[in-house]
């Protein structure tokens, strides 16, 4: 029987990945460095093997999945090559893998993993459905029908995918360290379009999606009147979002979701509208959505003493507006607090005044040191540019986070997709000291 060794199992697409065939009783193992990265909870919970990186963890027999960031120069994949064993790159893997089930991508410059965490949930309601989703976490039935994955459109990775169904949430200027502008982004979407064997589902609110083509059906859903799919007389409380949805304007049902900020209706609806298409049972799809408990690090919330902490991937500002959106409705009377860590300093230069715009939402801002990345040149760029442009903005460092005790009743939000997480664990040290 084959085993599979995983060349940076951390990786969150490769944990998921790794976690899906432990479930289908195949053989895994991988390996990475040795810092500790919240993936590995789950491969530790199935008593999945993670070894640090040595040429001698690649043995005859092995099949070898190599994770995005490691060169074939990396020892492993050269001992691998060397042994004349298959190594296949990540994406390329998941791509012949999903040829056995109906297969579903969630992709778009925002809302992916939340978005494929909410259609997995939902879809398992209904028929055997196995999952992998970008915050790490996969799960594979052994008799699956769908399968439903996250599609990154980073570096174009998401190409390497032939998908039977697509939900695309948005496009978006993102990555600028890799794609030149809007029109480039567009670009890789529409090639991916190209690619989708069954349907698309598209918010039709998104100007660049309105301009997609495919040679399969492209439905759309949305706010607006013209969508195939359109959310109707949304309710918003500190509960939840309550919304009627209209198929080509005949009332279909109205579905509640414990969940806050226009952004999730329109993940929700993505969501109603590929099983509707698949002919779930509305009753199903109601109680599903009813039930979903988030994905990890998106709006993950705490309460400590009389204070709110939330954990949140947002690091684009069009993310940012939406998280605070999502809990000004959540937490109406109270002070809102952002702490925020820019990821790259490309992507901080390019966007320094959206970024300015959308914390200013916030009622105090405070910010961290940018955490860059190891490829890229960071220039004359320092977080002081980003603090002249917000109304007393602070910086603030992991050893003192104290100042944050001031905000009495205040929930705090902690953005980033950098290690923004340090900051949080170090304040909540501070609290329950």
């Amino acid at each position: 029987m084959t085993v599979y060794h995983f060349v940076g199992i951390k990786g969150s697409g490769m944990s998921a990945l790794a976690q899906i065939l432990h479930d289908m009783n195949f053989e895994v193992q991988g390996s990475d460095v040795e810092k500790r990265f919240f993936t590995q909870v789950a491969l530790e919970q199935s008593g999945i093997k993670i070894l640090p990186f040595d040429k001698e963890n690649v043995q005859p027999g092995m099949t070898i999945i190599a994770g995005n960031a490691y060169p074939d120069t990396h020892e492993e994949i050269e001992q691998a090559m060397k042994l004349g064993l298959p190594v296949v790159r990540y994406h390329r893997f998941l791509g012949d893998f999903m040829q056995n089930f109906t297969s579903v991508a969630v992709t778009g410059a925002h809302g992916k993993t939340s978005t494929t965490g909410l259609l997995a949930h939902v879809m398992k309601g209904g028929k055997p459905t196995s999952f992998l989703i970008g915050d790490g976490t996969g799960k594979g039935e052994k008799d699956s029908e769908y399968f439903v994955f996250e599609a990154c459109e980073y570096r174009r990775h998401f190409l390497s995918y032939f998908p039977d169904y697509a939900i695309m949430t948005n496009i978006d200027f993102d990555h600028p360290d890799y794609f030149a502008n809007i029109d480039d982004v567009f670009s890789a979407f529409q090639e991916m379009a190209w690619q989708v064997k069954k349907g698309i589902f598209a918010c039709g609110d998104d100007e660049h999606l309105q301009k997609i083509q495919a040679k399969v059906p492209v439905l759309f859903y949305g706010f607006e009147e013209e969508n195939d799919f359109q959310a109707r007389n949304v309710s918003k409380t500190t509960e939840g979002t309550t919304f009627d949805v209209f198929v080509r304007n005949t009332f279909y049902d109205t579905f509640f979701i414990p969940a806050y900020g226009d952004h999730n209706v329109l993940n929700s609806l993505a969501v109603i509208a590929l099983c509707h298409y698949e002919e779930m049972d509305a009753e199903v799809i109601k109680e599903q959505l009813n039930t979903f408990g988030g994905v990890k690090r998106r709006f993950s919330q705490k309460n400590i003493n009389n204070q709110t902490l939330i954990d949140d991937y947002a690091h684009h500002p069009t993310e940012i507006k939406a998280t605070i959106d999502a809990a000004r409705q959540k937490f109406p009377n109270r002070e809102i607090v952002a702490v925020f860590q820019p990821h790259t300093y490309t992507r901080t230069q390019t966007f320094l005044g959206e970024f300015a715009e959308s914390l200013n939402l916030a009622d105090q801002v405070y910010l961290c040191e940018i955490f860059g990345s190891a490829r890229e040149n960071h220039g004359k760029l320092s977080i002081e540019d980003l603090q002249s442009k917000i109304d007393g903005a602070l910086v603030i460092t992991e050893d003192e986070t104290s100042q944050l005790t001031k905000h009495e009743d205040a929930v705090i939000i902690f953005m980033g997709a950098g290690d923004i997480q340090k900051f949080q664990d170090s304040y909540e040290k501070v609290l329950l000291a």
